[in-house]
């Protein structure tokens, strides 16, 4: 009898572990889908944490703006300095502000500012919510009668939503000074004449979409870093956890995010 069950068991064993982390998976789908709910249901529902919103603002814009400037220079420098080759081949490095313009302002300036605030909002706000949940801080604010959600989850979800789009014009206008600099530096090129040929090849359907990807990818770093502070537990090792999953859940749907909305701009085009 042994013989004829021992070869079914671990057949038996792998659908069953399957279906329960499909189970966990939607499960988790659904937690994440009332959790936003929850969010737009009092985020716009008086009293308003104005005072917060503005202090979290601060902070996200501080904890990035050194890294942001730094990095968004050295990409507009590279990516300069990495076309020029295929451009003199061609002879046609006239057209390299052009290309640098076109480059950051649709992709690279929202997409490195929303993988530098996943990295270093993203994490400060999934360890910072976890702290107070393992430390029992959220459940000592609920039992006082405030409202623990709408001062800790709204706020640093509205100032997500509000401060990456400011970020990221920052960084569009970083990366083209970068590329600036290697323009002047190898043709002499004067700053309006760079500034005339950066702005002529855009149009307005690349400012809205890359401003619709700032506000999409800023909600998504709050919201994912909120979820994952919220609901962590397991002491300290939730702290860790609710940081990491912060990091690589927002940089996993920002990356997401980027080829949807590229995909229903182009339809625009």
């Amino acid at each position: 009898m042994d013989s004829v069950t021992d070869p079914i068991n671990p057949e038996l064993k792998k659908r069953s572990t399957f279906k329960r982390k499909l189970n966990n998976f939607f499960a988790e789908v659904y937690r994440i889908h009332l959790f936003i709910i929850r969010f737009f249901k009092e985020a716009f529902v008086p009293p308003f944490e104005l005072k917060e919103i503005v202090k979290q603002c601060f902070d996200v814009g501080v904890r990035s703006f050194t890294l942001i400037t730094v990095t968004g220079f050295i990409v507009g420098l590279i990516f300069t300095k990495q076309s020029r080759p295929s451009l003199v081949t061609f002879g046609a490095t006239s057209w390299l502000p052009s290309l640098v313009s076109i480059a950051i302002m649709r992709a690279l300036a929202p997409l490195v500012t929303a993988l530098i605030a996943s990295g270093k909002v993203g994490s400060s706000i999934g360890a910072e919510l976890g702290s107070m949940r393992v430390t029992e801080q959220i459940d000592a604010m609920e039992v006082s009668g405030t409202k623990p959600f709408k001062f800790l989850v709204c706020t640093r979800v509205l100032a997500t939503t509000i401060t990456i789009p400011i970020l990221a014009t920052y960084t569009a206008f970083i990366g083209l000074l970068g590329g600036y600099v290697n323009v002047a530096t190898n043709e002499g090129t004067s700053y309006t004449s760079f500034m005339q040929q950066v702005f002529q090849p855009l149009v307005y359907l690349d400012f809205t979409a890359s401003l619709i990807k700032s506000i999409v990818f800023g909600f998504t770093i709050g919201i994912v870093g909120c979820y994952q502070g919220y609901n962590s537990n397991k002491g300290t090792e939730g702290v860790g956890k609710a940081a990491n999953g912060a990091v690589v859940t927002a940089m996993f749907l920002v990356f997401i995010e980027e080829i949807i909305i590229v995909q229903i701009a182009s339809n625009f085009r």
